[in-house]
């Protein structure tokens, strides 16, 4: 007995004393192959490592994240107001690394952790452009596991930041993250105490942030997994003197709460998503405040086309060419829809003040194969039906607006039940009906 306790007291000094050195080069190759491995996510950034002073229970490092593309590039010089490309915007990231089988020495600083794994990190951010080097607040606490997996928490105190006038002011932050180069899985979860940017124009607050997710890659381009978040009210001030009556601050809007619900998933070759979006105190024009709800499905969509989509997009975002990014759009809408899918909008709602206004869709789309593909042929191998109601108060509001309004309730399109106005449709083989009444679609027109 007293043989095995003393193997095992000096197991436990060569983990805690040897480890450390050996660990050490794993812990460092880890972090450059997440940093890596995030930047080819991100495509638009490039990192490099400026330095690695390894010590045998704890190192320190630094890489530089070069921001070349997108909108954070522009945003930042922005902000900067560095030239273009001699100036390129950059984050400076610190890191201290206690590696260790059992990081000992991170005992020693804030969050440290005793935890079996090849490293506890703490690292803090600055932002270089212009050849200036500003210290961004906030520290990034960090855990390598044995596999190489990363888990980072993001915890920023409450403060404040003025720039040229204006006033930035947050309140407490705490975000999580964790990735699987290996596998590339991300989770994140985090929330925002408050968030408020006070300049001589407005006042802006944002209140109760919070957002979680798991996503993971599709192989089509894009990644699919939940996504959630919400707001609780966003509040827009004007200043005093916009008045002059020597109030403090008088209310403009205040909108939300606001959530949006997403997931994706993919089977073999094909996509199915879910988004729903609720929004209250939404501000209409000239109708006032209303409360929004959406909820919408895709399913069984085919995933190269909703890729070649998505790159077209991204592509018009940066090249911003109008022609070529119809033809790639167009493209990929052919093939989305060759290949069959189904749209459901299960629930579009506004609650306004004067009625309310529903919207129910559901459309299936046989597969029909991109070889020959005509508009026509896929109107044919389409099955929709609809449902439209709108409150008779906003009705009279619109005929009030648009006297011929009025010719669409007398030609049936609209009829009133109670106090709403409905039509009810229905699409099937290239046959359209509206409220029982036939319509002639003209699909020798589509091309």
């Amino acid at each position: 007995m007293k043989k095995s306790f003393v193997a095992l007291l000096v197991a436990l000094a060569l983990i805690v004393l040897v480890s450390p050195g050996i660990v050490g080069r794993l812990a460092e190759k880890s972090m450059d192959e997440n940093l890596g491995w995030a930047a080819a996510e991100a495509q638009e950034a490039v990192v490099s490592s400026q330095g690695f002073d390894r010590g045998w229970f704890s190192s320190e490092g630094q890489h530089r994240v070069e921001i070349r593309d997108g909108e954070l590039r522009d945003l930042l010089l922005a902000y900067s107001r560095a030239d273009v490309p001699e100036q390129l915007p950059a984050l400076i990231i610190d890191t201290r690394l206690d590696h260790g089988l059992i990081p000992v020495t991170s005992m020693s600083r804030e969050k440290g952790s005793l935890l079996p794994g090849l490293g506890s990190a703490v690292s803090t951010v600055s932002f270089e452009a212009g050849g200036e080097v500003v210290p961004l607040p906030g520290k990034i606490y960090s855990t390598v596991g044995l596999t190489g997996a990363l888990q980072s928490n993001y915890v920023l105190e409450p403060g404040s930041f003025t720039h040229e006038g204006a006033t930035a002011q947050w309140g407490g932050v705490d975000v999580n993250l964790s990735a699987s180069p290996s596998s590339g899985t991300v989770a994140f979860d985090g929330s925002i105490a408050s968030f408020t940017v006070d300049s001589m124009a407005d006042n802006v607050r944002i209140e109760d942030i919070r957002f979680s997710g798991k996503q993971k890659p599709s192989g089509f381009g894009f990644r699919v997994g939940p996504v959630q978040g919400s707001i609780g009210s966003i509040s827009i001030d004007a200043p005093v003197d916009r008045w002059g009556d020597g109030a403090a601050r008088k209310p403009l809007t205040v909108l939300g709460p606001m959530s949006i619900d997403a997931s994706s998933s993919i089977d073999g070759d094909r996509v199915t998503a879910s988004t729903r979006l609720e929004f209250e105190n939404a501000p209409l024009p000239e109708l006032g405040d209303g409360a929004i709800a959406f909820d919408v499905r895709i399913v069984e969509a085919d995933g190269r086309a909703a890729g070649h989509i998505k790159r077209g997009l991204e592509s018009f975002a940066q090249n911003a060419k109008p022609d070529a990014f119809v033809r790639e759009l167009e493209a990929g809408a052919r093939d989305l829809v060759a290949a069959g899918l189904e749209l459901h909008i299960d629930e579009a709602r506004v609650s306004l003040p004067q009625g309310l206004i529903e919207l129910e869709l559901h459309i299936a789309v046989e597969e029909t194969g991109s070889d020959g593909f005509t508009w026509p042929e896929a109107l044919l191998a389409t099955e929709a039906t609809a449902y439209f109601g709108i409150g008779e108060g906003l009705v009279q509001l619109a005929m009030a607006a648009n006297p011929e309004v009025g010719g669409i309730i007398g030609m049936g399109y609209l009829r009133k039940n109670g106090d709403v106005y409905e039509m009810r449709a229905a699409f099937r083989k290239g046959l359209l009906t509206v409220n029982g009444a036939p319509v002639p679609v003209p699909l020798n027109g589509l091309q």
